[in-house]
């Protein structure tokens, strides 16, 4: 099926599911899920993915990998509601980083909807090779943060920080805000206009383009395994 935009029948869904969170209501309505959000946001993949090869962007965007399944993962989690009141999908970074560090992402759910991207909760040597950038490389960071169309897209990086400097830089390192980083994203907020146009996978292919130094800088990283028994 071509992409034709999400439909407002779509956002109510998503509604009511919130207000209606449990299989009870959402085993009978399933077709309805899928008819909905699930297949339009594989169509959206499709669509990107043909984008994303006309422009060159290193991203890649597969309908049967990128979509993330609506179910919840209720086992260590006090919340058991089963499903999310949204559809994501992610579109990794194709070519470089070793472990794949980089990438971009889209959300939809009423009154939030996303597209963003970056490296979220990455693993500690991931991490410390984002700070040893920040540190030996500033020049570089800061060329592909401060670049005009990053930030008029969206404006600056951001994600959970540390209270302090990690171990190992002075409190006051001028770039000590982006040690304190623990994720390294970015998001922009869409309409409802937006989503609901057929045109959402040139939105989605333009916001990607414009972050692709930040992307690219990310899949740079090159995490160093810590020693066994480290």
């Amino acid at each position: 099926m071509a992409f034709a935009g999400f439909s407002r029948e779509a956002l109510q869904f998503l509604v009511d599911l919130a207000a209606h969170n449990e299989r009870a209501w959402f085993t009978p309505r399933k077709a309805e899920y899928e008819r909905l959000l699930k297949h339009p946001l594989e169509a959206l993949c499709v669509e990107l993915g043909a984008r994303f090869a006309e422009r060159g962007i290193p991203l890649v965007a597969d309908p049967a990998r990128s979509p993330f399944r609506i179910y919840r993962d209720t086992r260590f989690s006090k919340d058991k509601s089963p499903y999310k009141p949204y559809v994501s999908a992610s579109f990794p970074w194709r070519e470089g980083g070793p472990g794949g560090y980089s990438g971009g992402y889209f959300s939809l759910r009423p009154g939030e909807i996303y597209l963003g991207g970056g490296m979220y909760h990455p693993e500690p040597p991931v991490l410390a090779a984002w700070r040893a950038a920040v540190a030996a490389r500033p020049a570089d960071v800061h060329a592909a943060l401060d670049d005009p169309g990053f930030v008029g897209a969206f404006g600056h990086v951001d994600g959970e920080r540390l209270k302090r400097t990690p171990t190992g830089f002075p409190a006051d390192h001028p770039d000590a805000e982006l040690l304190k980083l623990k994720d390294v994203t970015f998001s922009r907020q869409l309409s409802d206009a937006e989503a609901l146009s057929a045109g959402l996978p040139n939105i989605l292919a333009d916001g990607f383009a414009a972050a692709l130094p930040v992307l690219r800088l990310l899949a740079s990283l090159v995490a160093t395994p810590a020693a066994p028994g480290a």
